[in-house]
């Protein structure tokens, strides 16, 4: 049993690791890398975002090994390491606790302690599917793409004291769009022909206007910071939606200098006005319909015969065995499932049907049952 010092000071080494990793971002492809990071697990706080991506950096979603198998029907690989985050430890407080600490609330934070979870990729079992990747199949489709950023921009305009206009890109000065701190105004070029580009830059602006306002506490920060900020913005919000912004530049994270206090603020920041993007953008896409629930086998089993859907059984199941991608794989054992199911139902019907038909059919009675099953 490690004693109290032994798991402190595992506690301060994953921090630590944590820590050096971030220290690390000092080239465009290590930053894409965290902010890749930063999109999927957005509802995670900095820490553990950090802690996520010191572990394991290709991670796309985790989840407990409880909950793997109770809410995603998908078990933990044998001999899966696991990624450790923080959890806080509250506490309900004493009066002389509340005295010690000035507060009036009843409960506080005394500590943390690191809970193992485990990625999508360390599992086996049904597919997991949400609904980023309907999203991202239907902002395929440009229209879709100028839908959401009319309707950004007309959120803007209304729910907010920020007021976004359009004029021509040749007034601009070769520049996409821009924020005007002094009116808090953002302006886009309105006919920028990539209609992605267009959604990205008003993403890069609003950052701008959220982070380096006049009233923002960071108003001040270096032009270069700055910019790699709100461009940084930009792409996690992009990413989140699933629009390809593998030829937007990010810069360089060494503009901001190896300082660790800096670095650790200003992702901060970016994690802050990301997570607000992107709930934004994730209500936006359910008012204009591009999230589609789960789409469902693409023949109808009902209309299979019994033949054809035992087949068709058998054929998964072969498939399957052959199958080397893990995500096909996947795939295929909820196509089985949906053929086992069928099978199933029929199965259950066909015995209903028998018994209704055969009324004067003795059925054992339970005490006879209990007898066999001994």
């Amino acid at each position: 049993m490690p004693s109290k010092a032994d798991v402190k000071a595992w506690k301060a080494q994953l921090v630590a690791q944590a820590e050096q990793q971030i220290l690390k971002l000092t080239d465009s492809d290590r930053f894409k890398q965290y902010l890749n990071t930063l999109a999927k697990f957005h509802h995670y706080s900095a820490r553990n975002i950090d802690l996520i991506y010191a572990q394991n950096p290709q991670a796309t979603q985790v989840a407990g090994f409880k909950q793997w198998q109770t809410a995603f029907n998908r078990t933990v690989n044998r001999g899966a390491k696991s990624i450790r985050i923080a959890a806080p430890i509250i506490k309900k407080l004493t009066p002389a606790e509340q005295k010690r600490l000035d507060t009036t609330d009843e409960r506080a934070i005394v500590g943390y302690r690191y809970l193992p979870i485990f990625d999508v990729a360390q599992t086996s079992g049904d597919p997991v599917l949400s609904a980023k990747d309907f999203v991202k199949e239907n902002l395929a489709d440009h229209q879709n793409v100028t839908s959401l950023y009319n309707a950004f921009k007309d959120y803007l305009n209304q729910q907010t004291d920020l007021k976004v206009s359009e004029v021509p890109l040749a007034t601009l000065n070769g520049a996409k769009g821009y924020f005007q701190p002094s009116t808090n105004e953002i302006v886009i070029g309105g006919d920028e022909p990539d209609n992605a580009l267009k959604l990205k830059t008003l993403y890069h602006e609003y950052a701008h206007s959220q982070l380096h306002g006049l009233k923002s506490a960071f108003k001040d920060r270096p032009r270069a910071y700055q910019e790699t900020q709100a461009e940084a913005v930009a792409y996690v919000a992009m990413q989140n939606i699933g629009v390809d912004t593998s030829n937007y530049s990010l810069g360089y994270v060494a503009t901001w200098a190896k300082d660790k206090a800096v670095i650790h603020s200003a992702l901060s920041e970016i994690q802050q006005v990301s997570n607000k993007v992107i709930e934004l953008s994730d209500g936006l896409t359910k008012q204009l319909g591009l999230q589609e629930a789960p789409k469902e086998p693409e023949h109808d089993l009902k209309e299979l015969s019994a033949q054809d859907l035992n087949k068709s059984y058998q054929g998964l199941q072969q498939k399957i065995k052959q199958a080397t991608d893990s995500q096909q794989k996947s795939e295929l054992k909820t196509q089985l499932n949906y053929v086992h199911q069928e099978i199933s139902n029929r199965t259950q019907k066909q015995l209903q049907d028998f018994v209704r038909q055969n009324p004067k059919i003795k059925q054992p009675v339970q005490d006879e049952v209990k007898q066999r099953q001994l």
